[in-house]
């Protein structure tokens, strides 16, 4: 059990790098993180969301436990997101978090998803979102264990 980022982009620049090293270095299983990119489609709007789609779809195993994030999604709170992803874990399943392209995912891909989530109503650069993602995985982590990183 692990999870897996299936993101949709360039690798991660420096400055990314440095804040996802931070939290992914301290992340022990099942909440280490593994990550995916998937090159651009060279379309635009819809032909680019249905080949990017198709390239995400193909690398989620049909066992696993599918987070889609997405603006249009459910906002929730740290220690919520430390249930669900407990809850994955605790039930067996492999979580694969899913961040689209620049013109999000098709019906199909929302379709497969488990679960889709918010980090905010604001829309963020996919860098910062993977950032983003890390520290809150890690604050997942934390919240699980029952250490003090998160304070409510």
């Amino acid at each position: 059990m692990s999870i897996t980022v299936l993101a949709i982009g360039k690798k991660h620049e420096k400055w990314a790098v440095d804040g996802i090293d931070r939290y992914t270095q301290r992340l022990r299983k099942p909440y280490d993180l593994q990550w995916k990119l998937l090159p651009h489609s060279s379309r635009e709007g819809e032909a680019a969301r249905d080949e990017e789609s198709g390239r995400i779809l193909g690398a989620v195993k049909a066992d696993e436990h599918v987070v889609l994030l997405d603006e249009r999604g459910k906002n929730i709170s740290s220690p919520a997101l430390a249930t669900h992803l407990q809850g994955q874990f605790d039930s067996g399943r492999s979580v694969t978090v899913v961040i689209g392209g620049a013109y999000g995912v098709n019906a199909e891909m929302h379709a497969r998803a488990d679960f889709t989530w918010s980090l905010s109503q604001l829309v963020f650069p996919h860098q910062l979102v993977r950032m983003i993602l890390a520290e809150q995985v890690y604050r997942a982590q934390e919240i699980s264990a029952g250490r003090p990183y998160h304070h409510v």
